[in-house]
């Protein structure tokens, strides 16, 4: 059973984007109460209405320090909603031109980065002494981008995540953080919610910080 539904949610979880905000902070609480940091992933057609009720069931619950919230910059006009949720740290994902500009107003806002992406290098170049979090995909070219992204990272000022399953990168992205002289607690290994937990306990138990991203949709009845 994942963790933090109640059976009764399963059949709802197969049909809708990720669970209501009360199952996801549930679920938050659970994996935090295993030692992970937690990401929580906004979708649905209201983010701002979704950011503004988990920033209280967060806070309520004590979480809002150990959880940090994905939204989809080119959901919003302006950073205004974003702003509203000041207790929240933030991650701002969707297409370039959009993360950019909602970025510039929000400084303290990690930078989401896909190593597929055209820009890729270029984009972690820019955002190296900030928080970013990047995202592995698939194919060879797309490998070769995430180790190049990764170098530029590592040996930047910011405070790098690196989302990844596969066993080959995780290895390369300890590999780049020992050669940077980087302490675990400067970096984040990020996985998704589901993803077997063998390898975020390995991870756990050798220090470093592992985030598990939990897709979070409108409230249902």
């Amino acid at each position: 059973m994942s963790v933090g539904l109640r059976p009764r949610r399963l059949l709802a979880r197969i049909a809708r984007p990720g669970p209501a905000p009360e199952d996801a902070v549930r679920a938050a609480g659970d994996l935090v109460a295993g030692g992970c940091a937690v990401g929580l992933e906004v979708r649905g057609s209201d983010p701002a209405g979704v950011l503004a009720e988990l920033a209280g069931r967060l806070d309520a619950a004590g979480l809002a320090a150990s959880c940090e919230v994905t939204v989809r910059a080119d959901r919003f006009v302006d950073p205004g909603p974003l702003h509203s949720a000041p207790a929240l740290a933030l991650a701002l994902d969707g297409p370039p031109t959009d993360v950019d500009r909602i970025a510039a107003a929000l400084p303290a806002a990690r930078v989401v980065v896909h190593a597929a992406g055209p820009e890729a290098v270029q984009r972690c170049r820019a955002f190296a002494g900030r928080r970013v979090r990047l995202v592995a995909g698939r194919g060879v070219a797309t490998g070769l981008s995430f180790v190049r992204c990764l170098n530029v990272l590592m040996a930047g000022a910011g405070e790098p995540a690196v989302a990844t399953t596969d066993p080959r990168l995780i290895a390369v992205t300890g590999e780049r953080a020992a050669w940077n002289g980087r302490p675990p607690q400067s970096w984040e290994h990020v996985m998704p919610w589901g993803h077997p937990t063998e390898e975020q306990h390995r991870l756990l138990a050798a220090g470093h910080t592992v985030r598990v991203l939990v897709p979070v949709a409108e409230a249902w009845s």
